[in-house]
């Protein structure tokens, strides 16, 4: 998120794509509403539903699900032709924006409209909306990246805001908001299964990087691994471990998988959940962590679950990072019920019986504030080093001097300090970066260029020619050394550069000279690392329309994705829709979160929605004989089928059909009520969404794609 919630208020326009702000984060629709009422910001909602969002919004513009990126070159299309572009800054931020236009120029509002059932006048009218209030804050979330082109759509947000000049300012960005409060923490952190802390990767510089902070032996941590070749390799992603487990796949691993540990985990958010629940009874060990008893624990009904209660937010303490990546303290309100422990003490015990508990606590006295600062030791990619526990606990002590309009503190302990020092804040005396890549601050004021990440040029070799991928010579924070593009530091301490200097004397050097220490660059429109170096539409693999897939196909089949054979091509199956002729979408409600284990637990929210439903256009539901609350079955084409009440509304079209994915404690059909814990069960059950999701993942990321399925209804 390149700027804040709260700088949200000072946006001229607002689009949101794939975003449901007032079900998902209703906190975020105070600064979104001051916006609209302050500044007469047009709202403009782009999403397959009319969601609650798009009823506070201007402009609601419905889109077949997975087409997004179609949609947004269509848009740059049009601000091309019109000669709307911020010209200057393309010219001096921005490489790779010819390619990036020969390639929109074939996305016409008459093409979009093909693709993606927007009317073309629509198109050109959206984009006149943009261009003519300015600067734009966009949002995404994951009707964005849910998609197996989801990686390509997001970059065409991006691009957007690169051509209308709305990157480094205030109330514009790219905005994306999170599911949790410590999303973003998790993120930075990288519980992941591609790379250590703070998206160093899995290289052996990053390994050595990380030992050297937490002060183990390389070696040692080599032998932990059975080959050293599988220390360098992605693992198995959240969407897809239990292929590791089934082996209908290809894996690439030298055994199944025999145990599985999940800590605050709603398995439910699985796609294809049913192939899901058959992994969970194939495993040796199965273990839980969780203040709730979830629905995996229900639904593994083998002897082989193990359920460790944890205690929740209000009984620890820790440091956390925000949606608008700022750095807050939760405190500890009140002691752990009976039976239950705080993370801290379980991730304890677990250690100490593997062995390396001497090992993984050698700079870790006092819990949690040195597992903070240790984190900030060694994440210095992102810029969490100046967050201390003693100023985050300051800040938010002096919560009430921060100025809603700016977060920047006026007078008090945190004087000029931006609240909760959002990353990057490279010192202890640095305030926080508020909007990323802004270059009317001073970096050492919280200002930022864009990051020099591949190479000073970019090398063509059909013409020979090179494009520097460096700003424009005058484009610069004030008071910076050099007045223009410059790479990012190393050398300063002979044999490191800015990322793995751990005296931090590189980064106080790019300070002192009013230089960022990882360079200032362009942005990209070109990624000559991915398989679509400029994004582009690609139908969805199980599509509603065969006759766009010759000119719109996907990729080849990926081998060893995250150690998974991933289909691409040989899923797209051109017939599939005769037989499951409807969208399949899913989504959040404001009353549930997650997979609901902890909202479906609680009275209050279990009493505002008790039901699991799917809601059906009427028009499509008259043609078929349902009536408003009657039973219907959703089956989808990996044999996922899921028995819920219609919900008659036109908030879907007649294509469509939408669940919300917080429910679990039934499967196909089945009540699982009787395998939860005696006394444990929630409030509410109900069966699983993500039965019905299909099969579909990521080119990059391998995120499954839960948003562009098929499916076919019928009556129970």
């Amino acid at each position: 998120m390149t700027n804040s919630l709260n700088d949200m208020r000072h946006a001229k326009s607002l689009i949101f794509i794939g975003s449901n702000a007032a079900e998902a984060h209703p906190i975020s629709m105070q600064h979104i509403l001051h916006a609209k009422e302050v500044n007469n910001a047009p709202i403009i909602v782009v999403d397959p539903r009319f969601t609650k969002l798009a009823a506070k919004a201007s402009d609601f513009v419905r889109i077949r699900p997975g087409t997004d990126a179609a949609f947004m070159l269509g848009l740059i299309n049009v601000i091309i032709q019109n000669g709307w572009q911020d010209k200057e800054f393309i010219e001096t931020r921005v490489a790779g924006y010819e390619e990036m236009a020969v390639v929109a120029a074939d996305y016409t509002p008459e093409a979009v409209e093909e693709i993606t059932g927007i009317p073309a006048s629509e198109t050109v009218r959206i984009a006149k909306i943009l261009a003519t209030n300015r600067p734009t804050s966009l949002t995404w979330c994951m009707g964005g990246t849910q998609h197996h082109i989801g990686s390509s759509i997001t970059r065409t947000f991006c691009i957007l805001q690169l051509v209308l000049g709305n990157m480094g300012k205030s109330g514009g960005g790219t905005n994306i908001f999170r599911g949790h409060d410590n999303v973003q923490g998790a993120t930075d952190m990288c519980v992941l299964s591609h790379s250590l802390p703070a998206y160093y990767g899995l290289s052996d510089g990053s390994w050595k990087h990380w030992c050297r902070v937490w002060d183990v032996d390389y070696d040692w941590m080599v032998s932990r691994f059975k080959e050293k070749k599988w220390m360098n390799a992605k693992g198995f992603t959240l969407s897809r471990w239990y292929e590791g487990v089934l082996q209908e796949e290809k894996i690439e691993q030298y055994t199944p998988l025999k145990a599985v540990i999940q800590w605050g985990c709603g398995s439910n958010s699985n796609s294809q959940y049913h192939r899901v629940k058959r992994a969970l009874d194939m495993l040796d060990l199965y273990v839980i962590i969780d203040p709730f008893p979830t629905m995996a624990a229900a639904a593994c009904e083998s002897d082989n679950v193990y359920l460790l209660p944890c205690s929740s937010q209000y009984e620890t303490s820790g440091s956390v990072t925000s949606t608008s990546r700022q750095i807050q303290w939760r405190h500890k309100i009140v002691d752990p019920i009976a039976g239950c422990k705080d993370d801290y003490e379980i991730m304890a015990e677990l250690v100490k019986r593997l062995g390396f508990a001497d090992k993984f606590y050698k700079n870790i006295k006092q819990v949690p504030e040195d597992i903070t600062l240790e984190l900030g030791r060694g994440s210095l990619t992102i810029g969490y080093n100046g967050q201390t526990p003693d100023r985050i606990k300051k800040h938010m002590a002096n919560w009430h001097t921060f100025d809603i309009e700016t977060l920047q503190a006026k007078g008090g302990p945190c004087d000029g300090e931006y609240y909760g020092m959002p990353w990057p804040c490279w010192t202890t005396e640095h305030p926080g970066t508020p909007i990323l890549y802004d270059i009317s601050k001073e970096v050492t004021k919280g200002g930022l260029p864009f990051r020099n990440r591949f190479g000073l040029e970019k090398k063509y070799d059909s013409s020979g020619r090179t494009e520097n991928q460096l700003a424009a010579v005058g484009v610069a924070n004030p008071g910076c050394e050099v007045q223009g593009g410059y790479p990012e530091f190393k050398d300063v301490v002979p044999g490191t550069n800015w990322k793995t200097d751990l005296s931090q004397k590189t980064l106080k050097e790019a300070l002192r000279r009013g230089m960022a220490p990882f360079g200032n660059a362009r942005a990209r429109c070109v990624v000559w690392t991915f398989p679509d170096q400029v994004p582009i539409h690609r139908e969805p693999l199980h599509t509603p329309r065969p006759d766009l897939i010759e000119k719109y196909p996907t990729y080849e089949d990926k081998p060893n994705h995250y150690r998974v054979h991933t289909r691409y091509k040989s899923e797209q199956k051109p017939d599939l829709v005769k037989e499951f002729p409807l969208v399949l979408t899913t989504g959040r409600m404001v009353e549930h979160m997650g997979g609901g284990a902890e909202t479906r637990s609680n009275k209050y929210l279990s009493e505002l929605q008790p039901e699991m439903y799917a809601e059906v256009n009427p028009m499509l539901a008259n043609n078929m004989g349902i009536r408003d609350g009657e039973e219907i079955w959703i089956e989808s084409p990996e044999g996922g089928k899921i028995r819920v009440k219609a919900k008659l509304t036109e908030r879907v079209d007649e294509k469509t059909i939408f669940m919300p994915y917080h429910f679990g404690g039934v499967l196909m059909g089945r009540s699982l009520a009787g395998n939860y814990p005696k006394g444990h069960e929630p409030y509410v059950i109900g069966e699983a969404a993500n039965v019905c999701t299909n099969y579909g993942y990521d080119i990059i990321t391998q995120i499954q794609a839960t948003k562009d399925g098929l499916c076919k209804v019928s009556k129970a």
